[in-house]
């Protein structure tokens, strides 16, 4: 891939506790994704690929056109933001991936987001200080 133009994103999730069931191993995470174009150019999304993995290892891979049903163009200095969810069987895990994208030309880049291992906690302690938040990292990539 060639360089991609300066995109910025940012995620925040939470633990929907109201739909999770721990006992039937069922966590419901939301997540909120804001993408940042710094660039002076717009970008448009057109896919995505997720790898979410658990806390005991087992992958789920998630892949499709554009993110919640559209394809957004970011025009520069403004942002695209989105809300989307994830079940898991553990109370930790990690997401990692990519986002598809054209620059004004029609040229494709990719930006592509990091992973954190996932770390274990007695169970109390998760509920208690972590309340069961996915750990959704993403990588700011910035090239020129």
């Amino acid at each position: 891939m060639i360089n991609s133009p300066r995109v910025c994103i940012q995620v925040q999730s939470v633990y929907i506790e109201a739909q999770s069931s721990p006992d039937n191993e069922r966590y419901v995470f939301a997540y909120t994704v804001t993408i940042r174009n710094l660039g002076r150019a717009p970008v448009q999304l057109l896919g995505r690929y997720w790898l979410i993995t658990n806390g005991n290892g087992r992958e789920t891979e998630v892949q499709g056109e554009g993110v919640v049903g559209v394809q957004p163009l970011i025009a520069p200095g403004e942002e695209y933001q989105y809300t989307s969810g994830a079940i898991i069987e553990t109370p930790l895990g990690t997401m990692q991936g990519h986002y598809e994208m054209i620059d004004e030309n029609g040229v494709p880049f990719q930006h592509r987001h990091s992973r954190i291992p996932t770390r274990r906690f007695p169970h109390s302690f998760i509920k208690r200080i972590w309340r069961h938040t996915l750990l959704a990292t993403f990588m700011v990539v910035t090239m020129n």
